[in-house]
């Protein structure tokens, strides 16, 4: 729930993008037992995820779903970190990963192996860290908050002490803007994400550090400060990415891949079906979230 220059802190936020909960170990599907391997007339396809990152299981499970409706056989395959899963598409043991961070967080994966991967398309282009603060708070950037430390009782409300995103906010966002009285205070996600249920309840200002994609932008009443010095870095795609050689064997499902988009809202509700509602059951999920979204498959097709 995903630089030293900007580059380098964002690749050591991996682990705090679109993470709630601690990645998940492999399953019984062991990453090098092979791929479909793709070939005209196969139904057969591998869609590689990493199970706490809840981008990677709510588009992973997204495929599996209108794949499956299409009649091709989806097996879902979870991978325990970001360089394992590029490896094993690249030698094509998995098909497809469902969301990539090619252009910046995952660059030095993506440089490594893009000779034996395709880019399918960007599903989703707006992926940052955030500070964020109510909607209701009267401030809307970052350089404000030098002065309007006691509105927040000089507290930023952090997640885990070793997340990329606090190490990004302490070592970049504090001394660039010069917020040398506010208090990182790093305890967890859930922590967090439960001060900003207290203070949005009760209409209080609380100055919080957040990411997109990640449903609590839409669960919550949040909007994004400004960072005009660029100090959280700069927005990225997320990608589906694919074996080489994958959208000559499938170009239908390349076309598709190609049209599918969402926006803030669209991915927030999926994302808040899959962390919370059916965290247990993300294709049920996905079920929901398209019965209540019937236009977007439509988009998908022809």
């Amino acid at each position: 729930m995903k630089t030293m220059n900007v580059r380098r802190r964002l690749v050591a936020a991996a682990m705090a993008l679109g993470l709630v909960t601690a990645l998940a170990a492999c399953g019984d599907d062991d990453s090098d037992s092979g791929g479909s391997g793709g070939g005209s007339g196969d139904k057969d396809i591998t869609v590689g995820i990493i199970e706490g990152w809840t981008d990677y299981t709510s588009m992973g499970y997204m495929w599996k779903n209108l794949l499956e409706a299409d009649g091709y056989n989806v097996e879902i395959k979870s991978i325990p970190d970001n360089g394992p899963m590029y490896a094993a598409v690249a030698k094509g043991d998995i098909d497809m990963m469902a969301s990539g961070w090619p252009e910046v967080t995952q660059k030095q994966y993506w440089d490594q192996y893009q000779d034996d991967l395709e880019d399918l398309d960007t599903w989703y282009d707006n992926a940052k860290l955030t500070l964020a603060v109510p909607t209701y708070t009267d401030i809307d950037s970052i350089d404000e908050l030098a002065d309007n430390a006691d509105m927040f009782d000089s507290t930023i409300t952090g997640i885990e002490a070793g997340a990329g995103l606090t190490g990004v906010v302490k070592d970049s966002v504090i001394p660039e803007y010069g917020l040398d009285d506010y208090e990182l205070q790093t305890s967890s996600t859930t922590a967090m994400l439960a001060e900003l249920k207290k203070a949005t309840d009760a209409k209080e200002d609380l100055l919080v550090t957040l990411w997109r994609p990640f449903w609590a932008n839409t669960a919550f009443p949040v909007k994004d400060l400004e960072d005009p010095k660029g100090a959280l870095g700069d927005p990225e795609g997320l990608h589906v990415l694919a074996r080489s050689g994958f959208s000559d064997d499938y170009p239908e499902i390349a076309d598709m891949i190609g049209k599918a988009k969402m926006d803030d809202e669209q991915y927030g509700s999926l994302e808040d079906l899959v962390a919370n509602k059916y965290a247990d059951d993300p294709a049920k999920a996905i079920d929901e979230w398209l019965k209540a979204n019937p236009d977007w498959a439509k988009t998908l097709q022809g």
